[in-house]
């Protein structure tokens, strides 16, 4: 690794540079400093996370995190993310961070691990005995060109999040996620963990997200995290018994056109390339492809 940057483990103070490192890498991934700081500081023990930062001339440059996956019933499942910053590449920092980070998740008793690579770190993760299993496709979509809202089915009445309490949402979420393309089931959601990392999370406006309700039950759902004029559409889920009523197309349209009102310009989502129902709904509404990543493992 060149000398003069040193790896540290991350601390909230540097969300900042983190989220700057995360924009100049990824400008379709939304994360705002605040959501970055609670990334870092607000983590389950038992994920065992260990967040790292490069530090270079008193800059963070690059982000390494590792940490097991408590939301799946399989055993010893877990994940590890690395980037660089464009200006600081092939100087041997994602090297030392990865070697960290794989020593750090097999000493908390990882067996497989989890990575998404861009197709510049495709050939970095290749190297470093990842395999390719899925495709997760990136797009946005301009607000000031949405389609008509669908209307609303008999039955249903649309709210936003800020009305609800958590416990509705969470039991949506949890079920909604079960058949979620992934290489493990998110079937083990523990309420806690999903009310400290998800529904707290500082980026999540719940004004802004919207449910379709079915007497007291959430039936369908979309959220929006969000970073100055620009979302993320962190999760959009039906429960199984109200599918088929077009209720992810209607919550989404009307979260997007909520987003639209607050003056948020342009909106960011991703989905699995087995996730076809999504797909054609993002289509619909008007999302453009700009960018696929390939979802990857390794044995430890």
């Amino acid at each position: 690794m060149t000398t003069g940057v040193r790896i540290r483990p991350a601390v909230g103070d540097d969300a900042e540079g983190v989220a700057a490192v995360r924009r100049a890498v990824y400008s379709y991934k939304i994360m705002s400093p605040e959501s970055t700081r609670h990334m870092i500081t607000v983590q389950s023990p038992a994920e065992r996370f260990l967040p790292l930062v490069a530090i270079a001339n008193g800059e963070v440059v690059a982000w390494g995190s590792a940490g097991l996956n408590i939301w799946t019933s399989e055993p010893g499942q877990s994940s590890i993310s690395i980037y660089v910053h464009p200006d600081y590449r092939n100087q041997g920092i994602g090297s030392a961070l990865s070697d960290r980070l794989h020593q750090h998740l097999t000493e908390v008793g990882a067996i497989r691990v989890r990575a998404f690579a861009h197709p510049d770190g495709l050939e970095f993760a290749r190297n470093r005995g990842y395999d390719g299993t899925r495709q997760m496709h990136f797009s946005g979509v301009d607000l000031s060109e949405l389609p008509e809202q669908p209307a609303t089915p008999d039955g249903f009445e649309l709210v936003t999040m800020d009305q609800l309490d958590p416990q509705q949402v969470y039991t949506a979420d949890a079920v909604a996620s079960l058949d979620e393309p992934s290489d493990s089931p998110l079937d083990s959601v523990g309420y806690d963990e999903w009310l400290d990392e998800v529904w707290n999370a500082p980026g999540l406006d719940k004004s802004l997200s919207v449910a379709a309700m079915a007497g007291d039950e959430v039936a369908s759902f979309t959220s929006f995290e969000i970073d100055g004029d620009r979302a993320w559409s962190g999760m959009t889920g039906t429960i199984p018994s109200y599918r088929g009523k077009g209720l992810a197309k209607l919550v989404k349209s009307a979260g997007l056109r909520r987003c639209a009102a607050a003056g948020i310009t342009a909106a960011y989502t991703s989905n699995d390339d087995a996730n076809g129902p999504m797909l054609a709904i993002n289509n619909w509404l008007g999302y453009r492809r700009v960018q696929t990543e390939l979802g990857l493992l390794r044995s430890l």
